[in-house]
């Protein structure tokens, strides 16, 4: 698959990866203390609850055991549009709450 545009932008501008299939894309950058944080997760509608999610996050987590990260870091704006069902994706994958400010929840798994 060709990268896509934003791809090319992250690969230029930022230390991030992505993942990306013809039905949604992730992308994630290592942190220090062995923890690789899923930054974006995106599902095209049509294919919410089939697992496309877990399926990304499966890559990702792939990825970061591959590096030696024992840990994935996830968050959510509970202001954004969607934030109830970014938490839900977060906790049904095994993620829980780490710590939280008015305008950050943060996840973490260990892997």
């Amino acid at each position: 698959m060709i990268p896509s545009l934003y791809a090319r932008y992250l690969d230029e501008r930022t230390d991030d990866k992505i993942i990306e299939t013809l039905r949604g894309f992730a992308s994630y950058r290592r942190l220090p203390n062995n923890q690789m944080y899923i930054v974006d997760i995106y599902v095209l509608p049509e294919y919410r609850n089939t697992g496309v999610a877990a399926s990304l996050a499966n890559m990702i987590c792939e990825k970061a055991k591959e590096v030696g990260c024992t840990e994935l870091i996830g968050t959510v704006n509970p202001s954004c549009k969607k934030a109830t069902e970014s938490i839900m994706v977060l906790i049904a994958y095994g993620m829980k709450v780490s710590a939280s400010t008015e305008n950050c929840i943060i996840f973490k798994k260990e892997i």
